[in-house]
């Protein structure tokens, strides 16, 4: 059993929270704003609070940068949202907006959307372009985290 503490970014005001690894199944609440830190839903992220959960959290980060306008990104966020569901409290899921955000995607390169990217420790391990269903988003990101262990 792992008592450890993590790092736990808010998705709703963004701040850094000590959770004990074995308390991430117990349905942790933010210190500050007292909302539960992991509420089975993607967190839309600007810069600033990209900065923060992908540069503090303690667990992987999972962002889909998609944009209003794109088909496949509206077809595929059901099963985004599904997929935070079944991955958290373990893994973080998170949008970003490329038309509100272009430094974003630029400073990463997103040339397509959608476009997953999965972060671990601040810094991008893998990225996948094109839509996807919720198992197969489940099965890459544990996939991924299987071979980066």
């Amino acid at each position: 059993m792992n008592t450890e503490p993590l790092h736990i970014v808010c998705p709703h005001c963004h701040t850094t929270n000590r959770v004990r690894a074995d308390q991430l199944g117990a349905a942790p609440d933010c210190g500050r704003c007292h909302r539960p830190l992991f509420d089975g839903h993607p967190v839309a992220l600007n810069s600033e609070a990209f900065e923060r959960h992908v540069g503090r959290s303690q667990i992987p980060v999972l962002v889909d940068f998609w944009a209003p306008w794109c088909g496949p990104c509206r077809m595929m966020a059901p099963a985004f949202e599904a997929a935070a569901r079944q991955l958290e409290p373990h893994v973080r899921l998170a949008k970003v907006d490329t038309e509100a955000e272009p430094q974003l995607a630029a400073r990463f390169g997103i040339r397509s959307i959608p476009t997953l990217a999965l972060f671990v420790g601040g810094r991008e391990v893998a990225r996948q372009a094109g839509a996807m269903g919720q198992a197969d988003i489940v099965r890459w990101v544990q996939a991924v985290l299987a071979s980066t262990r």
